[in-house]
């Protein structure tokens, strides 16, 4: 298995205003040639630090895939701190400085000579074209490494690496093709997970397997390596039947799909419709839905009813129902789910109340608080959470609960 370091290159990285995301998708078509990224370096225009950061990686790693510094500019340093580290000679291209020329022309305007720094080139390296920006890549190989500079800007990065790196490291000897799935799972902790599955991704030979929490679900995520992307998915669809049939109806997507994504499927596929009453979530559910594209299809209506006399005039709760038990409680939640399905004359209501703090929470009903309402042809009904976190994963994991809990009742249905 060939492993890969990752170095960006440019101070502006280092500053709170600019994210390196070229990394993020470089390891993921590294990992699809079977290469893992065991180590990402964001270096500023310092030649002394990123000539040690070069050699440093050059021998841990067989693949070392730089990034930026590629400019004509006196701080642009990439070309020549790596020829430096490599123990090479950087040498001109007369081509590169033609096709420069011309390609300034063809903007209407004659090249700056400091653009002739682009045309040095590592000694005994490949050049790659860059039809969409002024700057060459470079692909240099020697005792076993591999050594790819490219430019920074994704526009310009993202082709060259497509058409002329990633042929190149697929062509390898021995290489293999790594394939990834996402399993996501609902109502259940990591540990009860694993021990769900473990005798299962523990007996599929060639596979992968980290469990992760993430907010308020469980992802599984499975990779898969094999000589051809048939074989790679043959394992994967394996693995992921067994672990879906073990964990049931856990398991809301084995294609990674969010569980808005799943839900609206569901409704979609029985032509049925959704309305929500909110209040402690201030529409967050609401949010997630119709960030679904076709959303339109099933989802008629939402309501954020954050005052007591909101939901008494939009969802007809009762002065009763408030006095004697609260706007968080079972009694509310379902009467607001209820009103809000009459409202609305949809086949699903769904409706949220709670305490997401950090303020309003009593020894009865602490911070964290969750009533959550539903309404359908087959009646109405609550259940209470009682949710940790701060004010954002409270909201956050009451809007999934809630999603989820509708997801469950289409499949009883």
């Amino acid at each position: 298995m060939l492993t890969a370091e990752i170095i960006a290159v440019g101070s502006e990285l280092l500053t709170p205003d600019k994210i390196d995301t070229n990394s993020l998708w470089l390891t993921e078509r590294l990992n699809a040639v079977g290469i893992d990224v065991m180590l990402k370096t964001v270096v500023g225009d310092d030649e002394a630090r990123l000539e040690e950061a070069i050699r440093h990686a050059l021998k841990r790693c067989e693949v070392v895939v730089m990034t930026g510094g590629l400019g004509p500019t006196e701080d642009d340093i990439t070309r020549r701190v790596a020829a430096r580290a490599l123990d090479r000679e950087l040498e001109y291209r007369d081509e590169i400085e033609a096709d420069l020329r011309e390609r300034f022309r063809r903007w209407g305007r004659e090249m700056p000579e400091i653009n002739k720094r682009q045309a040095f080139i590592i000694e005994g390296s490949r050049v790659l074209p860059n039809p969409n920006g002024s700057a060459v890549g470079m692909l240099f190989e020697s005792n076993g490494k591999t050594i790819v500079i490219l430019p920074g800007p994704p526009r310009e990065l993202k082709p060259m690496f497509d058409d002329h790196v990633f042929p190149h490291l697929l062509d390898r000897p021995g290489a293999v093709i790594a394939r990834r799935r996402i399993i996501k799972v609902s109502g259940m902790g990591e540990s009860a997970v694993d021990a769900a599955i473990a005798d299962i991704y523990r007996s599929i030979e060639g596979l992968e397997t980290s469990i992760l929490f993430n907010k308020s679900e469980v992802e599984v995520r499975l990779a898969a390596r094999a000589e051809t992307e048939q074989k790679a998915d043959a394992i994967l669809e394996n693995a992921a039947g067994k672990i879906a049939a073990a964990l049931g109806p856990a398991v809301f997507s084995t294609q990674g799909e969010s569980l808005e994504e799943v839900l609206g499927k569901l409704l979609r596929s029985r032509s049925e419709t959704l309305s929500l009453a909110e209040s402690c979530t201030g529409g967050m559910v609401a949010r997630r839905i119709t960030e679904v594209p076709g959303s339109s299809a099933y989802f008629l209506e939402g309501a954020v009813t954050y005052a007591n006399e909101a939901k008494m005039r939009t969802l007809n709760l009762s002065p009763g129902t408030l006095e004697r038990h609260g706007a968080v409680s079972g009694e509310a939640a379902e009467a607001m789910a209820r009103g809000m399905r009459e409202r609305t004359a949809s086949d699903h209501a769904v409706s949220i109340t709670g305490i997401a703090g950090p303020g309003g929470g009593s020894e009865e009903k602490p911070v964290g608080t969750v009533w959550i309402g539903y309404a359908g042809e087959r009646g109405v009904r609550s259940f209470k959470l009682l949710l940790p976190g701060d004010r954002y994963l409270i909201r956050w994991r009451a809007s999934s609960a809630a999603l989820d809990y509708l997801r469950r009742q289409l499949l009883k249905a």
